[in-house]
């Protein structure tokens, strides 16, 4: 008998987010267990709604977007996109070269398929939103991971990012702000990055999508602007900003210099155009939404929710024996580090199962975020203080007398 396996460029692909130990918990609903969801930045599910005069615009507009728009988008989410570019200081864009997408995701799988041989290498940051380095192995390449420092605020470790450069180097993924520890990263080390791109001829890839989700007084910094002369891809989108996960609309905008990637850009518009467009409907929307954020900004001062929620999480994590979090001041997650001769930890996943079976408090293992050791996880800082305190209450009982076998 014939038998079907999986293609092999899957044998080293994982996305751990919504991998076994999800598997596991969606069972336990299955079966009428009440499971805390921590694992996916999800905001729907925690009563976060997307803007009611957004949902309005994009029900006039339905039975006008009912064909397809241009593979690129619709011209005037392109020019909405373009005009939010200028306001980030990006270099060197044009509407021509921004390209929409059913979220980021999918044009960060575009932009690695369209340029990527086997053998080439592209840096990625460990740890690391879990969809570049599968994206990286599905193109072809192989992804390298640079070490972002925990004891410097998670920053990007610049001289292990130099270590690791070599001739088959192609491009320096920054993820920023930084999922999955909401890093915001200042301009000296944005600076560090551009400087090693233009010296090593590199293209930079820029994952934004979190950068209108800032608290502290922090202010995000678009990493092209400090490489005018570097072609960099910025991703950015909706999802988390609006919380409009479901309607699926992110985009990527072509910024620096374009005189020795043309036949890439080439690569980029045919692939565009094989998935035939993005979703027009949502598209429709873009220029309202970037035009107007009061009610995220809102919840990201004193007294909102997004940020009563990350305090009330990092203070109740930071008063449990045997874990430490670096606070985040951007997105909304946190990635806690686990004192694992304390625990005696070995294995990261075994742990997520471990609590989940006994608290029914569901969290993502570090590993699989492409960090190297099994002593961090990420927790998702959405549901209300009431909720979240009482899983880390529970997460806190769970460790209180927890040694891994």
């Amino acid at each position: 008998m014939r038998i079907f396996k999986k293609s092999q460029k899957l044998d080293s692909v994982k996305y751990e987010i919504r991998g076994p130990v999800a598997v596991k918990a969606n069972e336990m609903i299955e079966n009428g267990i009440d499971v805390l969801k921590l694992n996916i930045g999800n905001p729907a599910p925690f009563g976060f709604r997307a803007p009611q005069n957004i949902v309005d615009e994009m029900k006039k507009h339905l039975e006008d977007n009912e064909g397809y728009s241009h593979s690129k988008g619709l011209p005037e989410t392109r020019q909405a996109i373009y005009e939010y570019g200028l306001k980030k200081g990006l270099p060197n864009i044009n509407t021509d070269e921004i390209f929409t997408g059913n979220g980021a995701s999918e044009l960060i799988t575009m932009s690695l398929n369209a340029l990527l041989d086997p053998g080439d290498e592209i840096l990625v940051p460990a740890p690391d939103y879990p969809l570049w380095t599968g994206s990286v192995t599905l193109a072809g390449g192989t992804p390298v991971h640079y070490l972002c420092d925990e004891k410097s605020n998670w920053m990007p470790d610049i001289e292990d990012m130099k270590k690791k450069i070599n001739s088959h180097t192609k491009g320096i993924v920054v993820i920023n702000p930084n999922n999955p520890t909401g890093a915001v990263y200042p301009d000296e080390v944005l600076q560090q990055i551009a400087d090693l791109a233009r010296e090593h001829e590199l293209i930079l890839f820029s994952d934004e999508i979190y950068d209108r989700i800032l608290m502290d007084g922090y202010e995000h910094h678009s990493l092209a602007t400090f490489a005018p002369d570097v072609f960099t891809i910025t991703f950015g989108g909706l999802s988390k900003s609006h919380m409009m996960c479901g309607f699926r609309i992110g985009w990527m905008i072509l910024c620096g210099d374009r005189s020795r990637v043309k036949d890439y850009i080439a690569g980029l518009t045919t692939l565009a155009s094989m998935r035939l467009c993005s979703n027009v409907p949502a598209q429709s929307v873009v220029k309202m939404c970037l035009e107007d954020k009061s009610e995220l900004d809102a919840m990201l001062q004193p007294g909102g929710r997004i940020y009563e929620q990350r305090e009330a999480c990092i203070n109740a994590l930071n008063d449990i024996p045997g874990i430490s979090v670096v606070k985040p001041h951007g997105a909304f997650y946190c990635f806690p580090k686990l004192d694992v001769d304390k625990f005696n930890i070995h294995d990261d996943t075994q742990f997520a199962i471990d609590l989940l079976e006994q608290q029914h408090v569901l969290i993502t293992s570090g590993t699989g975020f492409n960090w190297p050791a099994p002593d961090h996880f990420r927790i998702v800082m959405l549901p209300d203080v009431d909720t979240i305190t009482a899983a880390m209450q529970g997460l806190a009982a769970f460790l209180a007398d927890y040694h891994q076998k």
